[in-house]
């Protein structure tokens, strides 16, 4: 007989290891994949809100980068506001100036002033036009509630119904905004005709 014992036959697992530590072993690598996995998902969740954020902020700035741009635009186009509404009133003194009847045998001088008005007031509509103001003189047109204002309605059989009888103060446009109402008289319905047969 020999000394030596014979190993067990069989497969064998490792040194001194048992089937419940070859299990454990397995586990452990599962564990880290779930850590990983769940790792993972927060941070994706992390970019998706810091992208959500900067979507948002590139958004605002945006917006704030067109309604500066706006305003600017604004402010060129309608700056002139201000001057335009007190402008307006210096021409309409020089065009009610301008409207006396002088006659025939009047001075001289004030034949020449009137051609001083003709030219004043044309050179004042030729710097209007440069700024983009538009007179408003709505006579025998359509009332327009957005570009006039009725200061009283009169019956009349030449003029139909809600047509301008008489204009009497001019309106104004500052690039195509309303800058005054034209102030006019209305035409309304007139009196209805009997029916043939009634007196």
């Amino acid at each position: 007989m020999s000394e030596f014992k014979e190993a067990p036959e069989g497969p064998t697992t490792g040194l001194n290891a048992t089937p419940a530590d070859s299990a454990a072993h397995d586990l452990e690598p599962a564990g880290e994949v779930q850590q990983l996995q769940a790792d993972l998902e927060q941070v994706r969740a992390e970019a998706k809100e810091n992208l959500d954020r900067f979507l948002r902020a590139r958004a605002e700035a945006e917006n704030a980068r067109k309604r500066a741009e706006a305003d600017v635009l604004a402010a060129h186009k309608y700056g002139l506001e201000r001057f335009a509404a007190e402008i307006v009133t210096v021409r309409d003194s020089l065009e009610r100036a301008r409207t006396v009847e002088l006659p025939a045998d009047s001075n001289p001088a004030v034949q020449k002033m009137h051609e001083g008005l003709d030219l004043t007031l044309k050179l004042m509509d030729s710097v209007f036009q440069k700024f983009g103001l538009t007179l408003v003189d709505p006579q025998g047109q359509k009332f327009d509630p957005e570009r006039h204002q009725a200061i009283s309605m009169v019956p009349s059989a030449e003029i139909p119904p809600n047509h301008v009888v008489n204009v009497v103060q001019k309106g104004y446009l500052l690039n195509e905004r309303l800058l005054r109402p034209a102030m006019v008289v209305v035409a309304q319905a007139g009196p209805a005709a009997p029916p043939a047969g009634q007196t």
